[in-house]
Formats: C-alpha cells, sequence, structure tokens
C-alpha cells in the first residue's frame, strides 16, 4: 500500500511532495496532464513570479476571504525559506518593482525543472497521464483513488493539489471542487479571478494598447464607491486590463458574477484634487492658451486618449484653449478625474490568473490542512478557497499549505 498519493503535479502538489518524501514517506504524485507543472511554466507571462517579499501582514491583507486561516502556514514556511530551498537546487533570484520575486534567469522552467528535480531526490514518483475519478472512503477514512480507466490505487492519506479553473488547456479544470464535493465538502462560487474585464461601449477599444501608469481606479457598485487601486492598466480591445485591473477584478469578482451595476472610474490626476486641478488647467491655458484644444490636450493625457476627450467634452479639437468656457473647462476637469467605464462581465477561465472560491476553509485544518470531515484527506493550493492580489501572492499560498500538508502527512 502507498503511505501517500498527491492529486496534482503543480506548484502545491510538487512541494507536498518534496515536503512528505524528504520526512520518509513513499509519495506518488498523479498527473492528468502529460507532463507535470503545465500552468507554473506559463506563469507571469514565463518568467515565473514566485513570490513576494512583502511581510506577513501585507500578505493576509492581500488574501481573502478568510485570511486568518493562513497565519499557521506562512509561520511555518514563508517567501524567505522558498527563496532559501531555490537557491539550494541551483535557482537564483531577484527582487522587482512592488516587491515581486523572480527567477533570475527569467525563465518559469528553470523552477519546474528544480521542483521536478528535488520531488524525484526526495525519492517521490510522478506519473503523468493518470486522471483520479474519485477518493475512495471507508467509515469517514481515505483508502484508496480509482483512476479514471478504472483502475484503483491504495493508500492511506491523499492531498488534494488539483488547482482550480483558469487556464484549463494547462489542466486547471475544476477537478478538485467535483472530487471534494463527492466527499460531502461545500465548494463556495466558483469564479476568475485576477481577469480583464469587459466594457460597454467602444470607447475603450478605441484606445486599444493604451497604457497608464499612476492612475487610480475607482470602483463604484450600485452607485456606491466599494474600493480603489493605485498604479498601471491599459486598454483592450474588449475593455481593461492591467495589473490594478486585475487586482480589482479578484476583489469584486463576486459582485461582477452577480451582475451587479458596477462602474470602474480611472481618476488620471489622482494627485490633485478638484481646486487645485482647476488651478492647474488654469494656468496652463494662461499659458498656452493659443494652442488648440487638440494640441493642448496633450500636455495633460497621452496623445491615444485625445480624440476620446475631445468627443466626450463635445468640444471641438480646433477650439483654441483660451476660448474654453467654464462650464466646458469643468467637463474636462471631471473627466480627468472620473473617466467612467461600465463593466459587462470579467473575461473567463481561459484568461483569468487564479480561481476565486474553493473548498471552504472552515472545513480544513488550518495547522494540518486536513479536512474536518475526512480522515487522511488533505487539501493545499487554489483549491481552497483563498486567493489574492497578483504579484506572488497566490504561489506563495499553495506553496506554504502544501508544506504543511506535507509535514502533516
Amino acid at each position: 500500500m502507498n503511505e501517500v498519493i498527491i492529486i496534482g503535479a503543480g506548484a502545491s502538489g510538487l512541494m507536498a511532495a518534496i515536503t512528505a518524501a524528504k520526512r520518509g514517506k513513499k509519495v506518488i504524485v498523479l498527473e492528468k496532464m502529460g507532463m507535470p507543472a503545465r500552468k507554473l511554466r506559463i506563469t507571469g507571462k514565463g518568467r515565473c513570479n514566485l513570490t513576494n517579499i512583502a511581510p506577513q501582514s501585507e500578505f493576509l491583507k492581500r488574501t481573502g476571504p478568510d485570511s486568518k486561516f493562513l497565519k499557521y502556514s506562512f509561520s511555518t514556511f514563508f517567501a524567505p525559506q522558498l527563496v532559501e530551498m531555490l537557491r539550494n537546487a541551483g535557482v537564483e533570484v531577484v527582487d522587482e518593482q512592488g516587491g515581486r520575486v523572480f527567477p533570475k534567469s527569467e525563465k518559469a522552467q528553470d523552477v519546474v525543472d528544480a521542483l521536478v528535480h528535488m520531488t524525484q531526490e526526495a525519492g517521490a514518483e510522478i506519473r503523468c497521464n493518470q486522471t483520479v475519478k474519485e477518493i475512495l472512503t471507508e467509515s469517514g477514512k481515505v483508502t484508496g483513488v480509482l483512476l479514471e480507466n478504472g483502475s484503483r490505487l491504495l493508500c492511506e492519506k491523499v492531498i488534494l493539489c488539483a488547482g482550480g479553473s483558469s487556464y484549463p488547456a494547462t489542466g486547471s479544470s475544476g477537478d478538485g471542487y467535483r472530487i471534494a464535493k463527492k466527499l460531502g465538502h461545500t465548494v463556495s462560487n466558483i469564479r476568475p479571478a485576477l481577469v480583464p474585464v469587459e466594457t460597454d461601449g467602444d470607447i475603450a477599444q478605441r484606445m486599444q494598447g493604451l497604457a497608464l501608469k499612476n492612475v487610480q481606479v475607482n470602483v463604484w457598485i450600485d452607485g456606491k464607491k466599494q474600493g480603489e487601486a493605485f498604479g498601471e492598466m491599459l486598454f483592450t480591445h474588449f475593455g481593461l486590463s492591467g495589473p490594478i485591473i486585475l487586482t480589482l477584478s479578484r476583489r469584486f469578482s463576486q459582485e461582477i458574477s452577480e451582475h451587479h451595476s458596477i462602474e470602474f472610474s480611472i481618476d488620471l490626476k489622482p494627485a490633485l484634487e478638484h481646486d487645485k486641478l482647476d488651478a492647474r488647467l488654469l494656468r496652463d491655458i494662461d499659458e498656452h492658451g493659443k494652442r488648440s484644444f487638440h494640441s493642448y490636450l496633450r500636455l495633460l493625457i497621452p496623445s491615444g486618449m485625445v480624440p476620446v476627450f475631445c468627443e466626450l467634452c463635445n468640444i471641438s479639437p480646433d477650439k483654441p484653449a483660451n476660448q474654453l468656457s467654464a462650464v466646458e473647462r469643468k467637463k474636462l476637469r471631471v473627466l480627468l478625474k472620473d473617466f467612467r467605464f461600465k463593466i459587462l462581465r470579467a473575461r473567463g477561465f481561459a484568461e483569468a490568473i487564479i480561481t476565486a472560491g474553493g473548498v471552504l476553509t472552515k472545513e480544513i485544518n488550518p495547522t494540518s490542512m486536513q479536512s474536518k470531515l475526512i480522515e487522511g484527506l488533505y487539501f493545499s493550493g487554489e483549491v481552497i478557497d483563498l486567493d489574492a492580489d497578483t504579484g506572488g501572492y497566490n504561489l506563495q499560498i499553495a506553496f506554504s499549505t502544501a508544506y504543511v500538508a506535507g509535514v502533516s502527512v
């Protein structure tokens, strides 16, 4: 009989295998795809944003819906331990903007190779093209797994690391949720997160490819401001994307999925309140008043936005700036501070970096990752109802929860 079977050879599954096998357990990792860690190979646009140098308190602030669940995992195995582990395996790392940590080689494949090598070196076996249909139990205790081909593998313990539903082409197609539900676990609403959003109308599309820096996006839900984010964003052929848009789509994924009235308002001049911005506009007009409105706008916003602003302000592009009325100047000022887009929907799982929702944390012991319902069943990674902002936070959750599960078995 096998002592431990791990379902899923992604970042979480490999970490759990390394940890358990190093402690003398006989471990088999079952992966339904033809190779391990396919999703990890494409994370961070192929560069692999491993973790973040932010302190644990910041990690917890950026995680939901039950961040307290992670306190034990983070105190047991966190970013410094992960970095040291990878360095010992020959993967040097570098810190980048926003505290993001990447392999120095900028190749996710190097991280995958190191994890696979450590897994095998620890004595664990990785079996690819092995799809688990269900986990077998008897009297509330794990006894093995049933494969799709009908064969059974007996074991004492199972760690379910089957990932979420994002990037289904890599194997993350929601199998873990189905398996957990069959065992009586509760799975919360599954939805794409850290994903671009589609907007109403064609305004965003007309600015396709334009990136903005140092802007603030405010979220309005049913007429009330509910959140904000500061940083970089991007206009696309379908709507909005970029780091702060992905973060906001994750924080409000539930509301977006429930089709609330949601608007993202871009503040292009977040450092200036309305009165100070108006004073600046007056100074600029005094200095550059002979310029056409079209030319004047280039002093305030990227050129790709100028035609759109002329249209939305309903001001002729050729009108001299010093002929703007107080009403027209107010239109411009309001638009600079409140450039609104109605959100129709989030893009699908095929484009989502992570999945929001999963097995409820209240049904899992946070100090062991063991199920409170089934003896010998453990969880780690994206299958759990935990998700975080972009920036390396989600991978650290996967590694930390997997480490605890590996130790516990």
